[in-house]
């Protein structure tokens, strides 16, 4: 993709938003769960400039961190944690709140719950709920130490809270009723964390066997995204894979993935992601894998967003975007669920495969800017003078 395709694509998808009066984007309906962390944003102290609280030099590399952590190897070491500050997290918050940011009308049913009371809402997740139609509290929150570096993040995650949230806890706590009634008005679903919640699979196969034959039979759409399986086996992957290929018959599937999750993912199903010619460009490879992925699972389609862009592709296309990396994010925890975010919305919207991915890039380019999630106004003007990336 030339400068120009980029520019025309992320100005024709500001466009696209800009032309939608604020009922049209309240007609997307979400339905999105089921996880729910609190997140310490972290920063590693290297050295104090005095003992003032925030003055000092931080780490600034992950490979730094690993070097200090290596060198104490069969000695110790203390090093001291800076907490930046405390905020709401968990993949299917973050998600939930790009979307209700930019105008959708979005249900989160999950691990937000007070530690006084599982069904009260944590006080933390108050923007949250500010941002939402509705949100139902099923558990407390999890917690995670979010280890921030200039090169990417280390997430040290306490999931024990939201291994609480199974479908047979969901349906008890919410009721089966009122979860056919949302999942009815739903135009899309996002099921996200699969990786620390135990209870996921569960919930996949509650909606395909106790939901959707009891709805009408209007396609909707179902955002999933893993997050990060390095920790679970192949069988427990494959496992999860032939789950998607059966929700798909239920509702349109599109899996996203990062390049690292798209690699495992590619071992597992047995699909070599980068075959092609050799010396394939970044965007070419991207848009392979995802390809080659969707085929094999047998989906509506597959998302590969490395730090660079993202890639896509459903039935009849696939594409390539450029995103607005930046070297000096604010924030870097939940960029990949402010793409995600993005990306559904404007999928959901009808917009193309490209400004898909275009849009998926500027919510998540802007929220790392900005340490918030966009406004439908601050994306238009993201996507209108969006910067170039300063990868490489």
């Amino acid at each position: 993709m030339t400068t120009d395709d980029r520019r025309s694509v992320a100005v024709s998808a500001a466009g696209a938003l800009g032309a939608l009066s604020a009922d049209e984007l309240n007609a997307v309906r979400a339905v999105v769960g089921f996880d729910g962390f609190i997140d310490s944003i972290i920063r590693v102290v290297d050295k104090r400039r005095s003992m003032e609280p925030e003055d000092f030099a931080p780490v600034t590399t992950i490979t730094g961190y690993a070097d200090r952590c290596a060198a104490a190897a069969g000695k110790s070491t203390n090093i001291e944690l800076h907490t930046v500050e405390r905020r709401f997290g968990g993949n299917g918050p973050l998600l939930a709140s790009a979307m209700g940011g930019l105008g959708a009308s979005v249900t989160f049913i999950g691990a937000v719950g007070s530690a006084a009371g599982h069904t009260m809402l944590d006080p933390v997740y108050q923007p949250l709920a500010d941002r939402c139609a509705r949100v139902y509290p099923v558990a407390p929150a999890g917690e995670t130490d979010a280890l921030e570096f200039d090169d990417g993040k280390i997430m040290l995650g306490k999931p024990t809270n939201v291994q609480i949230v199974t479908w047979a806890h969901i349906k008890s706590v919410v009721g089966l009723d009122v979860i056919r009634e949302l999942f009815e008005s739903a135009t899309t679903i996002g099921i996200v964390n699969w990786v620390m919640l135990k209870g996921v699979e569960g919930i996949w196969q509650g909606l395909i066997d106790e939901v959707f034959p009891e709805i009408s039979k209007k396609r909707r759409r179902v955002f999933i995204d893993l997050c990060d399986p390095a920790k679970r086996t192949d069988e427990d992957l494959r496992r999860a894979a032939g789950i998607l290929t059966e929700l798909n018959n239920h509702a349109d599937v599109t899996l996203g993935l990062n390049q690292s999750e798209a690699e495992r993912m590619g071992t597992v199903l047995g699909v070599d992601i980068y075959e092609g010619p050799g010396n394939q460009s970044l965007g070419s490879a991207m848009r392979h894998a995802a390809s080659s992925i969707r085929e094999r699972l047998d989906i509506a389609c597959c998302v590969v967003h490395p730090r660079e862009g993202a890639a896509g592709a459903d039935e009849h296309h696939d594409a390539w975007f450029e995103g607005p990396f930046t070297v000096k994010p604010k924030i870097s925890t939940g960029a990949g669920d402010h793409f995600n975010g993005g990306f559904a919305l404007a999928q959901d919207l009808g917009l193309g495969l490209a400004q898909c991915l275009a849009v998926g890039c500027a919510v998540s380019g802007a929220y790392v800017r900005d340490a918030a999630s966009p406004s439908r106004e601050r994306l238009i003007e993201f996507l209108t003078d969006l910067p170039t990336s300063q990868a490489g």
